[in-house]
């Protein structure tokens, strides 16, 4: 795929809270000042009622479209957002933020302390998926918007657009919700725990205070990988390597890498290593874990200040955050009379589904959108 002139988009960059207006944090923390790394696609119209906010993934960024110049590849989302695409930026105006907390721009442990002068590390307060959705909406008060036509994710950006609608009810018109859920399980916060404990095993991890020193490796590739096994299916890994060799007419009888599932594992925790930073994943994923819409309440009660339209979306073969979750999110909203259309998509590539099933996506996506957008008379940008 070349990219064409008008493709190329920059990440642009916008900071708030510098001291003494600090941000207060759901843990009671203060944070100032912050950075929020952003990128935008499609023009904002003259009433501005035709933004639509996307979130991205634990590990991903606010790069979801088009191309950077000199990449290898498009952003995370590309097949989805653009002219003529689900999220069509001849009609809107696309936003995507990364997350603080992270390290792809936005502020978070690897950042520097303006009152040290040194990176964060550990001493960088713990933060929460509200907390992203506060500093979101500091950003949309930057750029002079006064609500979103629409709030959409998956998987953690999920979560988030749930928080818009509960917490900025009046800020939203509509909520596309992706493979996601109100609250992690035991089982997928063990499986996070697991990952962070293999980066804290990591002798180089020391403590957190690596910047500058030998990063822990080994444990964030163990992490990954970890992760990747989360994200696909019993039937997309059959299907993908089944117990292919890696270039071998027979077992080798030894600890080197036999399997082609062996060999694609390594190959994308060496390249995640690379690129993230072992802190943020310790704080993005410890953030997932403490999310609880319903804050150990009735979920009907959550989403009682809700007013928006909602799209949930969940697949098949997604085990890591089940249909059966979605569900319950479908629910809880319709026992409030909100308006909510849901759909389970019958997929065999796992959670990594929202991702790869772009046609079926596409489809509810441009007709949720659309009308949306006709019963609020929004505009083209």
């Amino acid at each position: 795929m070349t990219p064409e002139p008008t493709d190329f988009v920059e990440t642009q960059y916008a900071t708030f809270c510098a001291p003494p207006n600090e941000l207060v944090l759901k843990s009671g923390a203060r944070l100032g000042p912050i950075t929020l790394a952003y990128e935008t696609y499609g023009n904002l119209n003259e009433d501005k009622s035709n933004a639509i906010m996307v979130y991205h993934t634990l590990t991903s960024d606010a790069h979801a479209a088009g191309w950077h110049k000199d990449a290898k590849k498009p952003g995370w989302w590309d097949p989805m957002i653009g002219p003529g695409k689900a999220f069509d930026t001849d009609k809107y105006f696309v936003i995507c933020s990364n997350v603080i907390g992270s390290c792809m721009g936005s502020t978070g442990p690897a950042s520097i302390n303006p009152k040290t002068n040194k990176r964060y590390g550990l001493s960088f307060p713990v933060v929460t998926i509200e907390d992203m959705v506060l500093t979101q909406k500091l950003l949309l008060d930057h750029l002079g918007i006064p609500r979103l036509l629409c709030a959409a994710g998956g998987s953690m950006g999920g979560l988030q657009a749930l928080e818009w609608a509960v917490t900025y009810p009046q800020a939203v018109r509509s909520v596309i919700c992706i493979a996601a859920n109100t609250r992690h399980s035991a089982q997928q916060i063990a499986l996070h725990e697991v990952s962070r404990q293999a980066i804290m095993s990591d002798p180089d991890w020391q403590g957190g205070d690596y910047y500058g020193k030998s990063v822990p490796a080994r444990g964030l590739a163990v992490s990954r990988m970890i992760g990747h096994i989360t994200y696909m299916s019993e039937k997309s890994m059959e299907e993908k390597f089944g117990r292919k060799l890696i270039s071998k007419e027979k077992l080798g009888y030894d600890f080197t890498h036999d399997f082609e599932v062996e060999n694609y594992l390594k190959y994308r925790s060496d390249s995640f290593v690379q690129r993230f930073d072992a802190n943020s994943y310790l704080y993005l994923s410890k953030a997932l874990d403490y999310f609880d819409l319903a804050e150990d309440g009735k979920l009907v009660d959550a989403f009682a200040p809700a007013t928006a339209s909602f799209l949930i979306v969940s697949f098949t073969s997604d085990w890591l955050y089940p249909s059966y979750q979605s569900k319950q999110i479908v629910k809880a909203l319709k026992a409030n009379d909100i308006d909510v259309s849901d759909i389970e998509i019958n997929s065999s590539y796992g959670h990594d589904a929202f991702l790869v099933e772009v046609e079926g996506q596409s489809n509810l996506i441009t007709h949720f959108l659309n009308r949306i957008r006709k019963a609020a008379h929004v505009g083209a940008g």
